[in-house]
């Protein structure tokens, strides 16, 4: 496609959102069109607002921080106390920006054109930098009814002639390893100008490794590789076992890498660009399958993680594996702060998974696409980080690419849309190195227990005339079946969806593969509720399912028909209603709107799959294959 179109579609994009937003929170149907966009937020389009100044004389206005000390610790919750406002007013906020020392005018370029992107052509000057997360100062109860006050003077007769008012908001800070400011601003979102700024407080060691997780390099289990993020270069130690210890390779990754489009700058390029420190990743080899094993990593110089325990999985040809599955996820703040891009389901998901890898029965964990959601504002992978660590921490944490961490235009992704605002697949692929054979080939199989995985990218070229296309044919014609029995199919986009999200050009090109190949059960994110088919293909019911002695459906796969598939994006994004008329196709069995995960028990001869919603942790449907 020539330049200039791509130029016209990214204005079609942003333009039709560029609309002013006053409050945080937004009907989300009414950006149905943009949902998979990186558009879709009302706070996101603050880092362009034009900057007026703020005609305030009050001598009295305050903003101060309360820590847990003089500078700030990994993971807490900070105080921010706004005082000596006169007339509290509805659109004052608070927000949180990093690194402190971000100027707010001076390094916007000057351009109109160069914020296309952001969907939001304002008058010059602009709120350039932007806020990790914001509030309300009406968050807090009290603020606007000025509760909490203080007498600034009193006249003649001892009776107080001018009060002013206070209000407190919490804020969850993290290691983002850049000092923070917190400013109050007026004039709400549309309007912004600033009333105050705080200090800046820098975290008590910005070099601490941090956020380690997991993933599997191979299918015998005697390797798996551990990646953390540290604000120093120089390679750390990951220790374990009995004395072991490897050296971390490391990495990392500029502005220059992030992808923009002409002369327009991308979020990641430009306002969403956050320093990832360095990336450090190390494999511990020598390990044994299905067992507990225990590790630390630092180095004396920037300090050490705690001792985490983890557990490998089963090598690939054994007897059973117990894994969690589910697209998707995203973060949410833990405090009342607004952000670029909030998955209101994610929270719920991952404390009740942390329970399940807790119990120890959890052998790994598959996340297939839209990991993180940052989409080019890049300290939210940090945020992601913190929230996946008490699972990934744990056991191998899997992953396939979508759009939001791959597709830009001009980037060679398969779909031209904004989706990874810039980051075209190099930030996921450096905080989640999978077994792929090289960089922005995004596929991969494994061997877990009796279970072989094909991963594919539903992002790159998947035509039949491809190499991922090639790759795909190769792999699955490999699989044995006396070793791995269940041949399981993996990627972001789906094929049978009664919402919208199905490329009908995926579906001709790839669904042939899946009944020439056997394989047991394909899942997919992407679209955001639970939905699962019978044994379909080319949209017709090749074979349903019976009802066993409990009343749970079993697919019997001796007589092999076609696969079940399984749409499993619920576990974090705002959920997709289902159509009213989604009886109509007779390949949907069922269809459920609820956040959140998927469980799997799989033996040599039968495989055990339930949907939990995460809330009540009850199964919301279940279903057995056998062979």
């Amino acid at each position: 496609m020539a330049p200039y179109y791509k130029l016209i579609i990214l204005l079609i994009l942003f333009l039709c959102c560029s609309t002013s937003l006053s409050t945080l929170t937004r009907n989300i149907s009414t950006f149905d069109h943009l949902k998979n966009y990186t558009a879709i937020s009302d706070f996101r389009l603050i880092n362009r607002r034009s900057l007026i100044h703020c005609l305030d004389p009050n001598p009295y206005l305050q903003i101060n921080i309360t820590s847990s000390g003089s500078t700030l610790s990994d993971d807490e919750f900070v105080t921010v106390s706004v005082s000596g406002v006169v007339v509290p007013e509805k659109g004052d906020w608070v927000a949180m920006i990093s690194p402190s020392d971000s100027n707010f005018i001076r390094s916007c370029p000057l351009s109109k054109a160069n914020y296309v992107q952001t969907g939001d052509l304002s008058n010059l000057p602009l709120l350039c930098h932007y806020p990790v997360k914001a509030q309300y100062v009406s968050n807090d109860p009290g603020y606007l009814s000025c509760k909490n006050s203080k007498c600034q003077k009193l006249d003649d007769n001892g009776k107080c002639s001018l009060k002013t008012c206070e209000a407190s908001l919490s804020f969850h800070v993290i290691n983002i390893r850049t000092p923070i400011e917190f400013v109050f601003f007026a004039g709400g979102f549309d309007t912004p100008c600033i009333l105050k700024r705080t200090n800046p407080i820098g975290f008590t060691n910005p070099n601490m490794p941090l956020y380690g997780h997991l993933s599997s390099t191979d299918s015998t289990a005697t390797a798996m590789r551990l990646t953390w993020i540290s604000g120093n270069n120089k390679p750390q130690q990951l220790q374990y076992g009995n004395g072991k210890t490897q050296i971390s390779q490391v990495t990392s990754f500029s502005q220059a890498d992030m992808c923009k489009v002409d002369i327009l700058p991308s979020p990641a390029k430009d306002f969403g660009w956050h320093n990832p420190g360095y990336i450090h990743s190390a494999v511990m080899t020598g390990l044994k399958p299905s067992t507990t094993f225990s590790y630390r990593y630092g180095s004396n110089s920037v300090g050490w993680s705690d001792k985490i325990q983890f557990q490998t999985p089963p090598a690939g040809g054994s007897d059973q594996l117990f894994f969690l599955t589910f697209g998707d996820m995203g973060k949410a703040p833990l405090d009342d702060s607004a952000e670029h891009y909030i998955q209101p389901g994610s929270l719920s998901v991952i404390n009740a998974m942390t329970d399940e890898v807790k119990s120890g029965n959890v052998d790994s964990i598959f996340h297939i696409g839209d990991i993180s959601y940052a989409t080019g504002f890049l300290a939210e992978w940090d945020f992601f980080l913190n929230h996946i660590n008490p699972l990934a921490s744990r056991v191998p944490y899997m992953t396939a690419i979508g759009n939001h961490e791959r597709d830009y235009p001009g980037s060679g992704s398969k779909y031209i849309t904004p989706d990874s605002g810039g980051e075209c697949g190099m930030v996921y692929e450096t905080y989640f190195p999978m077994p792929t054979t090289v960089k922005d080939k995004s596929w991969y199989s494994i061997e877990q227990g009796p279970v072989h995985f094909t991963v594919i990218s539903t992002e790159h070229d998947w035509s039949p005339n491809s190499e991922q296309y090639a790759w795909m044919q190769k792999d699955m014609a490999s699989v044995d079946r006396s070793k791995t029995p269940w041949l399981v199919f993996m990627g972001h986009r789906p094929m049978y969806s009664s919402c919208s999200g199905v490329d009908p050009a995926f579906v001709k090109a790839v669904e042939p593969l899946l009944p020439k190949y056997k394989v047991d059960m394909a899942l997919f994110g992407h679209v955001h509720n639970y939905e699962r088919t019978c044994s379909v293909y080319q949209s017709k019911c090749l074979a349903m399912p019976t009802k066993g002695a409990s009343g749970i459906d079993q697919y019997d796969n001796s007589n092999y028909k076609a696969p079940v598939q399984v749409v499993i994006g619920m576990a974090g994004f705002t959920l997709d209603k289902f159509p009213s008329n989604s009886n109509k196709n007779k390949w949907s069995l069922v269809r459920i709107s609820e956040f959140g995960y998927t469980r799997v028990n799989a033996t040599k001869h039968e495989l055990k799959f339930e949907f939990v919603n995460a809330s009540t942790k009850k199964v919301r449907d279940s279903f057995f294959i056998s062979k």
